[in-house]
Parts: structure tokens; sequence; C-alpha cells
């Protein structure tokens, strides 16, 4: 198997793409997906033979969960490395996507193939590649207070035991990925520019969202 990529410069200059509305994936968490489109079947069997990365992004027009054609796409996405693969059924597959680092979107590369392919650039997201960056910024206190207060509110229990066990750019980045939100809020999330801002930025939302006292949105962050 091949190893995870260290750096920006393990990151090829194109990678397969899927446009998948609402979908955020962050460095080091990981992503479940099944995959039964002809097209994202075929994409996932060459990624198995090459370096098992596939670039995750949201397309603009987000009306439609995963258009067809080369539809405008966020400039933002996330390399995923295919961390765990099973073909569950005829022409049905389940695929865990490790987060490896973020991508800009430059722009497509003319292919023969069902699915699309882009030209990327990681060079600004250098930081991704280090699992701890930014830790030592993020108000960790202030983010727990949050998840209780959610929990209280969404009327559901989280494991303090295991929370306590977890490293902060791992919790933000995994309640920033199981969060209720949109596509706008999910890309917002993606796109903060420091681990601190997107716990600030998690935190927002959530407080917004209590504020309106709308206990039906809620969603478990465990």
């Amino acid at each position: 198997m091949l190893k995870r990529p260290q750096s920006p410069a393990d990151i090829p200059a194109s990678i397969p793409i899927f446009p998948l509305t609402g979908a955020l994936l962050l460095p080091y968490a990981r992503r479940p997906l099944n995959i039964f489109e002809p097209r994202y079947l075929e994409m996932i069997d060459h990624a198995l033979k090459g370096d098992r990365l596939i670039g995750l992004i949201q397309p603009r027009d987000t009306s439609e969960e995963s258009p067809s054609g080369e539809v405008p796409v966020q400039k933002i996405g996330t390399v995923g490395r295919i961390a765990q693969f099973e073909e569950v059924e005829e022409a049905r597959y389940f695929v865990i996507l490790e987060g490896v680092c973020r991508f800009e979107y430059l722009k497509d590369v003319p292919t023969l193939s069902p699915f699309r392919r882009a030209m990327v650039s990681t060079d600004a997201f250098s930081s991704d590649f280090d699992r701890e960056f930014g830790e030592e910024a993020v108000d960790r206190s202030r983010f727990l207070k949050m998840m209780r207060d959610y929990a209280e509110f969404g009327n559901f229990d989280l494991n303090w035991d295991e929370i306590d066990k977890t490293g902060t750019a791992d919790l933000v980045n995994f309640c920033c990925m199981v969060s209720p939100y949109g596509a706008a809020e999910k890309q917002a999330l993606l796109e903060a520019n420091s681990l601190e801002a997107r716990a600030e930025t998690l935190i927002a939302m959530a407080e917004i969202e209590m504020a309106k006292g709308d206990g039906d949105r809620a969603s478990p962050l465990n």
C-alpha cells in the first residue's frame, strides 16, 4: 500500500475530482462514501491502481448533489486518500476517504475518462500536513463548552472519555464534518484560514442555531 503523502511535493499536479454538494473533508478526518454511479466507480478503480488520491470539492450550484459535466466548482477542495475500500455488492463500493490536505482548483484537464480530472495546487496548504498545527491558538475550553451546550440543546449524549483523549485539531475538524449545516457553511469551515478561525466559526454557527431555539434541527456531534 502506498504511503500517505507527507508534503505538497507528494501531491500530483492533476488529480481526479469528485464534485459533491455538502461534503466536507478536512485533514486527517475520515469520510465514508457509497459509490454507485458508473463514472465514480471507474474513478475509484483508477485511483486504486495508482496513488489512491481523489479531490473532493463542492459544485457552486448546490441544487444537485453530484452534477455531471464540467460544472463550476468551488475554488477550494480537499485531497482525500482512499484509506478503506470494500465492494459491498455488484456495482457498488464503500470507500473511506482520509483527508490529506486542501487544494486550490486551477482548471479541468481534458480526459477521455467519464470522471473529471483537474490541475490543482496545494502550495498554500502545507500546514495541513501537520496534524496538530494551530492547536495552541484554539480555546479548547470554549470549544468544549459549545459542545456541552449543543448536546443539551439537541438532547443527545457525548462520549466525554473519548473527547478528553482526542487532540484539539482532530476534535475541531471532526465536529465541523458532522455538523448539520448546509453547503455554504461547510465551505466556510473548509476555507477558514486557521484552526482557531475554524473553531470560532463553528462556535458562532452553533450559537446562532441555539439562539433560534430550533431543537428539531440539532444533530449529534459524536
